[in-house]
C-alpha cells in the first residue's frame, strides 16, 4: 500500500506543477463563467448609438406605429422607393421599411432595405408591430372589439407535484431536470474521455522512455497501474473542484459589481429592442414576466445540490476508475499512441453509446432502455446521471452503484493481467489475438 501511495504522490505532485494543468485551471473558469457574463457584458459594451430606421408606407396604415427607443429611431418619408433608396446611401441609415401597397384591404409583407445585415432584434420589432396593426385592422373589419379577445386569451401552466411513498408532495420543475441531467451525464462524459486518455498517454510514455523498466524492479505492475489511475483521478477532483469554486467565485464577483455599478436608465437600455413591446404592452404582461422570473428561481433552488454533487461525485470517480484501467492496459500494450487506435474503438463505442442513449433517457427515466443503460457498467456513469435528477427509484440507483463497483474491480483484474505483460514488451505489433493470449496466461 506505501509504495501505491508513492506512486499516487509521484502522479499528483508532477501533474499540478504542469503548466498546462494551471493554465487550464484557470482558463476553465474563465470559460464556465462567460457563458453567463458574455452575453451581458456585450449588450453593455455594445455601441450605444440608436439605429436609425426610415420608413415608407405606402398604405398609411402604420403611420406613427413604430416607436423611437434607446435603440431604435423611426424616421417616415412619402418620397417615392427608388429615391428613399438613394438617401439610405447617402444619409447612411441603418435600414429602409418598405410597405407597398397591396390590392387587399390590409398588407401582409413589407421589404426592408439595408447595406448590412438586418440584426434579429428589429426584424422582430418589426414584424411584431406591422402584426398587431393588421390584427387590430382586421377585427375591426369583423366587428370584434379588442378588449373582448384579449379578455379570453387565457395562459396555463401546469404546475408538477411529486408524491413520495411518505404522502409528502414536493414541486418538480421537468425542464430543469431534463437540461440538468443531460448537462451532468456530459461532464461525466468528457471528464472520463480527458483523464482517462491522460493515464493512456502517461504510460506509454513512460515505456517509450524506458523509464518503467527501473520502476517495476522496485515495484509491481499492478501497484504501479493502480496508483497512476488513482493519482491521475484525484488531480480531475482537484481540477473539477477548483472549476466550480473559482467559476462561482468569478460570476458572483460579476453580478455584485455589475447591479451595482449599472445604473436604472442603463438597465434599461439593456433590454432588446423587440422586448420593448413586452414593455408597452401593460401591467399584466409585466406580470407574467415577473412571474416567469419567480419559477425560474423557485426552479434553481429546488435542486437538490447535495444528491448531485454527491452522485455526480461517486459516479465520476467509480466510471472513470473502470474506463482508466481499461485506458492503461492500452498504454501498455502498445509502443505509440499512434497505435492505440485499433484498440481505442470497442472502449469507446460504450462511452458514445451512452451519451447518444442520455437524449432519450430525459424523455422515459423509467423506461426499459433507461432502466438497462443505467446499470450496465459501461454506460451507467454517464446514463444514471441524467436520469437522477429526474427521480430514480432507490434499488435503480444502488444496484447500478453496485454493479459499476464490480465492473470496476473487474476490468482493473483484467487490464492488470495485460499491463504487466504489456508494459516490458517493445518492438512488436500486438493485436487481440495476442492480448487474449495474456489475459488466459498463468502464472
Amino acid at each position: 500500500m506505501k509504495k501505491i501511495l508513492l506512486v499516487i504522490k509521484r502522479e499528483y505532485r508532477t501533474r499540478v506543477k504542469k503548466r498546462s494543468f494551471i493554465i487550464m485551471t484557470i482558463l476553465g473558469p474563465i470559460l464556465m463563467a462567460s457563458v453567463f457574463i458574455l452575453p451581458v457584458f456585450l449588450t453593455q459594451m455594445s455601441d450605444g448609438s440608436a439605429k436609425t430606421i426610415v420608413v415608407l408606407d405606402e398604405t398609411g396604415v402604420f403611420y406613427g406605429k413604430f416607436k423611437n427607443s434607446d435603440n431604435m429611431q423611426f424616421q417616415y418619408t412619402v418620397t417615392d422607393l427608388e429615391s428613399a433608396k438613394e438617401n439610405l446611401r447617402q444619409n447612411d441609415d441603418y435600414a429602409l421599411l418598405y410597405i407597398p401597397k397591396t390590392e387587399v384591404t390590409v398588407p401582409t409583407s413589407a421589404n426592408l432595405y439595408s447595406d448590412r445585415q438586418p440584426s434579429i432584434n428589429v426584424k422582430s420589432y418589426l414584424k411584431n408591430v406591422m402584426k398587431k396593426e393588421v390584427e387590430l385592422l382586421k377585427l375591426a373589419a369583423s366587428g370584434i372589439d379588442e378588449e373582448v379577445l384579449r379578455s379570453i386569451k387565457t395562459k396555463i401552466s401546469i404546475n408538477t407535484i411529486k408524491i413520495d411513498e411518505s404522502g409528502s408532495e414536493e414541486k418538480t420543475f421537468t425542464e430543469v431536470s431534463m437540461g440538468l441531467g443531460i448537462f451532468a451525464g456530459i461532464l461525466i462524459y468528457m471528464f472520463i474521455f480527458i483523464f482517462g486518455a491522460q493515464v493512456m498517454r502517461g504510460v506509454i510514455e513512460e515505456k517509450t522512455s524506458r523509464i518503467v523498466e527501473i520502476i517495476v524492479s522496485s515495484i509491481k505492475p499492478f501497484q504501479l497501474m493502480m496508483g497512476k489511475i488513482i493519482g491521475i483521478a484525484m488531480v480531475g477532483l482537484t481540477q473539477f473542484l477548483l472549476w466550480i469554486v473559482l467559476t462561482f467565485a468569478i460570476v458572483t464577483g460579476f453580478q455584485l459589481a455589475f447591479t451595482n455599478q449599472l445604473p436604472k436608465d442603463e438597465m434599461q437600455k439593456m433590454i432588446p429592442a423587440n422586448s420593448q413591446l413586452t414593455i408597452e404592452a401593460g401591467e399584466e404582461e409585466i406580470a407574467e414576466q415577473d412571474n416567469d422570473m419567480a419559477r425560474i428561481f423557485e426552479a434553481i433552488n429546488s435542486i437538490n445540490y447535495e444528491v448531485m454533487i454527491l452522485s455526480f461525485l461517486f459516479f465520476f470517480l467509480a466510471g472513470y476508475l473502470l474506463y482508466a484501467a481499461l485506458f492503461a492496459a492500452i498504454g501498455s500494450a502498445v509502443d505509440s499512441e499512434a497505435d492505440t487506435q485499433q484498440f481505442m474503438m470497442p472502449v469507446t463505442i460504450p462511452l458514445i453509446i451512452s451519451i447518444v442513449i442520455a437524449q432519450f433517457v430525459i424523455q422515459n427515466p423509467d423506461g426499459p432502455v433507461a432502466f438497462w443503460f443505467s446499470i450496465i457498467p459501461l454506460t451507467s456513469p454517464v446514463v444514471m446521471m441524467a436520469r437522477i435528477p429526474l427521480g430514480v427509484p432507490y434499488f435503480d440507483l444502488y444496484l447500478s452503484m453496485g454493479l459499476l463497483i464490480i465492473g470496476f474491480i473487474a476490468t482493473t483484474w483484467l487490464a492488470a493481467k495485460i499491463y504487466r505483460t504489456g508494459i516490458l514488451m517493445y518492438g512488436k505489433k500486438v493485436n487481440y489475438k495476442e492480448i487474449w493470449k495474456w489475459l488466459i496466461y498463468k502464472r
